[in-house]
């Protein structure tokens, strides 16, 4: 029999590919929970027959037995639903930056707003299932990572570990966004006129994501350049990263990510001198990383690929889904 798993939030575009994502998958049922009174209006996925709406709340979550519940949120909305599907008896896996950075001051440094639940906070696990994995089958509260970072962090930390980067140097990382990625709230930024024939930076030196990659890779703020971009496509996220490379040839970069990467199922490394393009990874649960080094210079350039909604997003919370209730990481991703 199917577990039940609540989706709040399923009306945005995260939301929406959870629901693609676990109506496929064999072991659990997705149930659509209304968290607003005016949660009318277009869903960008179709209501079927049979697909059940609860209203969010802590008595509808414990009397439909719902196992966990995904929260698609804003972190103001995270951080005020989160206590009660707790109490409720789900486990909660958060897609929001809410639970992400540990204490409540690094929080308002990135966030610019309090932290209302400094207790959720400090017990989140940060859900990176490549680095992390250990923690997460016993979450009670899971944190899923930021795009930006899943992508930053699965092509930086193996290198970062192994030395092979010239840290003194700095590394740059040039990362660009499909407009899914800014979610589905209308804007002028994001609107078709503004998008369309157009490339654009933004949050440039105070980009949300910058800590997570830094708690991650194990880098200091100084010696990590970051820039968002946002390209004029649906999704995606593709992250040109350069350094300074200590190792001889390209070759050696790739032999540190086979070494780490060779029992993952979802991290794809390719030939030296290979690089991915977003078409690889649409619409999947992999990053894929290529590197180039030029063995002259030591310029090192890798480029690190995925969905932003998939893996940066409702991907990574299945795969996190996945281990926490006992089933097998790949399940519903492959």
């Amino acid at each position: 029999m199917k577990q039940p798993v609540g989706i709040v939030g399923h009306r945005g575009y995260s939301g929406a590919e959870l629901i693609r994502i676990l109506e496929h998958h064999p072991h659990v049922t997705p149930v659509l929970l209304e968290h607003r009174e005016d949660a009318g209006g277009h869903s960008p996925i179709r209501n079927r027959p049979g697909r059940k709406t609860l209203p969010c709340t802590a008595e509808a979550v414990r009397n439909e037995g719902l196992v966990a519940v995904f929260l698609a949120t804003p972190p103001e909305v995270s951080m005020d639903l989160a206590p009660a599907m707790l109490a409720a008896g789900a486990r909660v896996i958060d897609l929001s930056g809410a639970f992400r950075l540990g204490t409540p001051d690094h929080y308002t440094a990135w966030y610019k707003e309090p932290h209302t639940q400094p207790a959720l906070l400090a017990e989140a696990v940060y859900g990176l299932p490549e680095f992390c994995r250990s923690r997460v089958p016993a979450a009670r509260l899971l944190s899923n990572p930021g795009c930006y970072p899943t992508a930053a962090n699965l092509a930086l930390r193996p290198l970062v570990e192994a030395g092979a980067i010239d840290r003194a140097a700095g590394i740059v990382c040039d990362a660009k966004s499909g407009v899914s990625g800014a979610g589905r709230k209308p804007s002028l930024k994001t609107s078709f006129c503004e998008v369309t024939e157009n490339f654009s930076a933004y949050s440039i030196l105070k980009h949300r994501h910058v800590p997570e990659v830094l708690m991650i890779s194990g880098l200091e703020e100084r010696e990590f350049s970051f820039t968002a971009q946002l390209i004029p496509i649906d999704r995606g996220i593709l992250e040109t990263i350069y350094f300074r490379a200590t190792v001889a040839s390209a070759a050696d970069l790739v032999a540190i990510y086979e070494k780490q990467y060779a029992a993952e199922p979802f991290v794809r490394i390719y030939n030296p001198g290979h690089v991915p393009d977003l078409h690889a990874v649409a619409h999947t649960n992999f990053c894929d990383i290529g590197v180039t080094l030029d063995a002259r210079t030591g310029r090192a350039v890798v480029v690190s690929a995925i969905d932003n909604l998939v893996k940066g997003a409702a991907g990574q919370a299945v795969q996190n889904m996945n281990l926490m209730l006992g089933f097998a990481e790949t399940e519903a991703l492959l």
